[in-house]
């Protein structure tokens, strides 16, 4: 099990109520589950929205069951920014 750095930026920042938290999963899927758990409503739908990066590489259209988080790694978790 990895475990390293979710951060949030905008909505998701504010549907959080926190800019980052810690994370312990070996995939980004995992990651985000237990995001939904610890932060039912809001953000969960906030995250439907999202692109994230990993490790400051975009996660594109790969299934998030796919993508292996690091060990002190970085999820970037990024909602759409109005006008860019």
């Amino acid at each position: 099990m990895a475990a390293g750095t979710i951060r949030y930026w905008a909505a998701a920042k504010a549907a959080a109520g926190t800019a980052e938290e810690p994370y312990a999963a070996e995939t980004l899927a995992e990651a985000l589950d237990a995001v939904r758990t610890r932060h039912p409503g809001e953000l969960s739908q906030v995250l439907r929205r999202c692109s994230f990066l990993i490790d400051g590489n975009p996660v594109g259209t790969r299934g998030h069951e796919t993508v292996r988080l690091a060990e002190g790694g970085t999820v970037e978790v990024l909602p759409p920014f109005a006008g860019g």
